[in-house]
C-alpha cells in the first residue's frame, strides 16, 4: 500500500483529521473513480451522480474499512457496486429488461455532449456495450485500466480464473463485432 494511502487511512480514523483526510482522499482518486465509473454507465451527468453517491458511501463507511484490501481496490469495489445499482435503478424506472441494457446505454453516450469519439471510438463502444455486464466491466477494467487480475478480484470478489474467462470471452466478442461491421 503506498504512504499515501496509509497517511490517508491513518487520517481517516482520527476524529480530529477525518475531513481533511476525506479530502486528500478525493482528490487523490476522484478522477480515476470518475473514469471507471464512466465506463460503466456511459454517460458524464450520471457519472458524477454515481461519483459523488460513491464518496458519500465512502464517507459513511470510512469506520467499516479493516483494511484487508488497498484503499483503492476498497473504493472501486464501491465505485462498481454504485455504478451497477445506479444503472439497475434506471432499467427499473425505464421498466427494460434487466439485460437489455444496451441500447440504454448507448443512447446514453451519443447523447452525451462530453463524448467526442470517432467513428472508430464509437465503434468499439459499441462492441463493449452489446457485452453482458459483467464481462463489460471486466473487459473496461483490464483493458483500459490495465488492472491486474488479483484486483479485479478484490474489487468484484470473485477468482482471478473466472475473471480471465470473462476477459478472454469478452475480447472475443469485441473482435467479433469489430470485425462484422463495416
Amino acid at each position: 500500500m503506498p504512504d499515501t494511502d496509509q497517511n490517508i487511512i491513518a487520517d481517516l480514523k482520527d476524529e480530529n483529521k477525518r475531513d481533511l483526510a476525506f479530502h486528500m482522499l478525493v482528490t487523490t482518486y476522484q478522477e480515476r473513480l470518475y473514469w471507471h465509473i464512466r465506463k460503466i454507465v456511459m454517460n458524464h451527468d450520471d457519472t458524477d451522480d454515481v461519483l459523488q453517491n460513491t464518496f458519500l458511501k465512502v464517507w459513511r463507511s470510512i469506520d467499516k474499512f479493516r483494511e484487508e484490501s488497498s484503499l483503492y481496490t476498497w473504493l472501486y469495489r464501491i465505485a462498481t457496486n454504485e455504478s451497477i445499482t445506479f444503472l439497475n435503478s434506471k432499467k427499473k424506472k425505464n421498466m427494460m429488461a434487466l439485460n437489455d441494457v444496451s441500447e440504454y446505454l448507448m443512447d446514453n453516450l451519443m447523447s452525451d455532449p462530453y463524448f467526442s469519439g470517432d467513428e472508430i471510438q464509437i465503434k468499439l463502444q459499441q462492441a463493449i456495450i452489446r457485452l453482458p455486464e459483467k464481462q463489460r466491466i471486466v473487459f473496461n477494467m483490464k483493458y483500459f485500466d490495465e488492472m491486474k487480475y488479483d484486483d479485479m478480484a478484490k474489487v468484484l470478489d470473485t477468482s482471478v480464473g473466472a475473471l480471465k474467462a470473462s476477459y478472454h470471452h469478452a475480447a472475443k466478442k469485441v473482435e467479433e463485432y469489430l470485425k462484422n461491421t463495416d
